[in-house]
């Protein structure tokens, strides 16, 4: 009687077992088969699945240790733009996608001294994007106006958004600019940061070539030094005005803060995307006394002079 009951309890907590086991698993089911908003593309950083899912989770996909382990057994995501499609679909489907799916790219290029609006018309014409939603989710995203982003060649995915390319383009400079900053102050502070950016644009606008660049600044420092304004037309080939030549008519008439013909010390703003040739010219300064440079039509190199009278001999010359 009593080696029946043992069975029986034994049996019953076997039932038991198989009941919590199929509702474990139930739940597992159910849960995979649930709705999941996103994206037409999706950027999978490298690494390990456990860093996948802290991004994922960090880009509003709501991921738990299901999805973990779900990626676990369906195999290891791809790293890069993963093209998930317009296509509704579940969370078993999503987590299915990243391990085989790939999105298809464009490559384009942010050339050193280009600024942000005219790169965003770019960017517009060749994905097929809104260049005012672009400018828009920038001045959302992003803590400066200008200069914010690191000159690279992107490859970009076909069916992006607006938002998540702004937030990529950020991300990926933002930590170029923070390896930078380390390697230099072994700290990284934006504002003070943002501050040789400004003036390195001035010298991304200004220098003939890399080699010029320390010297440029050093103009620059000379002159604020003196409390003399900088006067450089390159300060005004902002945003829309890249690649348009400066006329006295246009010094007269622009009242913002990029005129140094009109205000003293450097702009609020960057001029325009800088290279690390130019970050560097403007943290590392050639040590120079000079004030003055104008471009010589035969070298296209500037002259530099270190008063007005060899300044006003240069440019008879």
């Amino acid at each position: 009687m009593k080696s029946m009951t043992g069975k029986a309890k034994n049996l019953r907590i076997f039932l038991i077992s198989c009941d919590l086991i199929l509702i474990f698993l139930f739940s597992i089911f159910y849960y995979l088969l649930l709705p999941i908003k996103t994206n037409s593309v999706v950027f999978i950083p490298p690494g390990s699945v456990d860093k996948i899912i802290t991004q994922l989770s960090k880009n509003n996909y709501k991921m738990s240790v299901i999805d973990k382990y779900t990626l676990y057994f369906l195999g290891h995501p791809q790293s890069g733009w993963i093209d998930i499609g317009l296509k509704p679909l579940n969370k078993a489907e999503f987590l299915h996608k990243l391990t085989i799916a790939k999105a298809a790219l464009e490559s384009i290029t942010l050339i050193p001294g280009e600024t942000t609006e005219i790169f965003f018309e770019q960017l517009a014409a060749k994905l097929n994007l809104n260049p005012k939603i672009l400018m828009q989710e920038f001045l959302k995203q992003s803590p400066f106006k200008e200069g914010m982003l690191f000159p690279e060649t992107y490859k970009i995915p076909k069916g992006i958004t607006e938002e998540l390319l702004i937030n990529y383009l950020l991300r990926y400079s933002t930590n170029e600019f923070k390896k930078i900053s380390y390697k230099i102050f072994r700290e990284y502070n934006e504002k003070k940061w943002h501050e040789f950016i400004i003036i390195a644009s001035i010298i991304q606008k200004e220098a003939a070539n890399n080699e010029e660049m320390p010297i440029v600044s050093s103009v620059i420092r000379n002159r604020l030094k003196k409390g003399m304004k900088l006067q450089m037309d390159g300060t005004l080939n902002y945003g829309k005005y890249s690649h348009e030549k400066i006329t006295p008519q246009r010094i007269r008439q622009d009242n913002s803060s990029y005129n140094t013909y009109k205000f003293n010390g450097i702009p609020k703003e960057a001029v325009c995307n800088v290279s690390l040739d130019a970050i560097k010219a403007a943290i590392f300064p050639a040590k120079t006394d000079y004030l003055y440079f104008v471009r010589d039509k035969k070298t296209n190199k500037h002259i530099f002079s270190t008063n007005l009278n060899d300044h006003n001999k240069a440019i008879r010359n």
